[in-house]
């Protein structure tokens, strides 16, 4: 059988606002996938006096969750010099550096968000450096083409990688075997990481990241199908690595 490989790296820069793929990725020991929601949009209702700020729960956040047409901003981040640009199909494009550029993002944004909710207010980052990923561990998630593939068939409809947020997508695994990694090591380039547990999904999975329009209930697929709303695994660095596109992926005992 052909050992699994990595098919795609994606990051996202900006918590919600944005997938960026990349070629090679440098992971390190205890931290999550370098510019990885290493910013977040704060609502007036957050509570954050400061910049920098410890990890919260994601309802203190600009969500996709809540405004589904949020799936539909891409990035591109420009590591060298920090500069990006996001686009939306009803926003013309924004181009700048963060954080000098932050209360510019801000009013971006503003018009996305719904009238009815807590206002886009500032950016953040964390104080430890870390992600603002939904849960406070720095994990990367970890994800199957196969799966994709499968519960796309189930629903009659393509569905792109880009709707779960994920890191590293495996190509090669059999139907639903990430579940099956949980508990056991991964190498990938010459990066080591411990798969630990499932993730759980949202609404915000059903919207189209392309258009910004719900299409498709893959929750409610994915429970009638298997009986749960799990899609992907998490996974921490153990040993740091360069991690590259079609790196062959081998499952440690």
């Amino acid at each position: 059988m052909t050992a699994p490989c990595l098919a795609h790296i994606v990051r996202h820069p900006i918590k919600s606002l944005g997938y960026q793929e990349i070629e090679r990725a440098a992971l390190t020991r205890g931290r999550p996938l370098a510019f990885d929601r290493v910013w977040a949009l704060a609502t007036t209702a957050a509570g954050f006096g400061d910049d920098a700020v410890d990890w919260a729960p994601k309802m203190r956040f600009v969500r996709g969750a809540v405004q589904g047409s949020l799936q539909a901003v891409q990035i591109r981040l420009n590591d060298a010099d920090g500069s990006l640009t996001l686009t939306h199909p009803l926003r013309p494009d924004f181009t700048g550096t963060l954080p000098q550029d932050a209360a510019a993002l801000v009013d971006w944004v503003r018009p996305l968000w719904p009238a009815t909710r807590p206002a886009p207010d500032r950016l953040v980052t964390r104080a430890d450096g870390l992600a603002f990923g939904d849960v406070p561990d720095p994990y990367l998630s970890v994800l199957s083409l196969t799966t994709n593939r499968i519960l796309g068939q189930r629903m009659g409809r393509d569905l792109s990688i880009h709707r779960w947020r994920g890191n590293l997508w495996l190509d090669g695994l059999a139907p639903w075997e990430e579940f099956d990694l949980v508990g056991r090591d991964l190498r990938i380039g010459t990066a080591r990481l411990r798969v630990e547990e499932r993730i759980t999904r949202c609404v915000a999975t059903t919207f189209d990241p392309q258009s910004g329009r719900q299409a498709g209930d893959t929750l409610a697929a994915l429970e009638n199908a298997w009986g749960h709303t799990d899609f992907g695994v998490y996974a921490r660095v153990i040993e740091s690595g360069d991690i590259f596109l079609s790196d062959k992926v081998t499952i440690l005992t």
